[in-house]
C-alpha cells in the first residue's frame, strides 16, 4: 500500500449516510469496502442491491454508483475490482463490474461491464485501449 494510505481507516456513516469526507451511501450495510478505497467528495452510492469495492479502488469526486435504478427498473450488485479507477463525475449503473486495474475516464456513463486492464470512457463508456504495464503499476 502507498504512503498515502498508511493510516487508512474504513469510513463511518452518520444517520443520513454521510461520511466526514462529504460522500454518502444509502444502505451502507450493503457496501463492502476493501482496504485503501478512496472515494471523492460529493459522490453518491446507492448500495441497496449491494456494492463491492475491492482494495485500492479510487472514485473521483461527484460520481454516482447505483445498484438500483428507478428510471429503468434495473436492480443488481455493482462490483469494482482491485485498483479500478473511476474519473470524476462518472455514473456507474446497476449490474456493472469494472475489471481489475481498469480506468474509467471522467464524465463517463458506464452501463456495461468493463474488462480488466483497459481504459474506457464516454457516454456510454466504451473500451478505448489496453493499459500499459506502467499505467497499471502507477495505480
Amino acid at each position: 500500500m502507498s504512503k498515502r494510505f498508511g493510516k487508512w481507516k474504513a469510513p463511518t456513516f452518520d444517520k443520513n449516510g454521510l461520511t466526514r469526507w462529504h460522500w454518502m451511501c444509502q444502505h451502507p450495510e450493503k457496501l463492502k469496502l476493501g482496504k485503501s478505497v478512496d472515494i471523492g467528495a460529493f459522490s453518491y452510492i446507492n448500495a441497496e442491491a449491494g456494492v463491492v469495492m475491492e482494495d485500492l479502488v479510487q472514485i473521483g469526486s461527484h460520481s454516482s454508483v447505483y445498484s438500483v435504478s428507478t428510471i429503468d427498473g434495473r436492480t443488481a450488485q455493482v462490483v469494482l475490482r482491485r485498483n479500478a479507477r473511476i474519473g470524476s463525475h462518472s455514473v456507474i449503473m446497476p449490474g456493472v463490474t469494472i475489471g481489475e486495474n481498469s480506468m474509467v475516464g471522467a464524465f463517463s456513463f458506464v452501463n456495461e461491464d468493463i474488462p480488466p486492464n483497459v481504459l474506457a470512457y464516454g457516454v456510454p463508456a466504451k473500451v478505448v485501449r489496453e493499459l500499459t504495464s506502467d499505467e497499471i503499476a502507477s495505480g
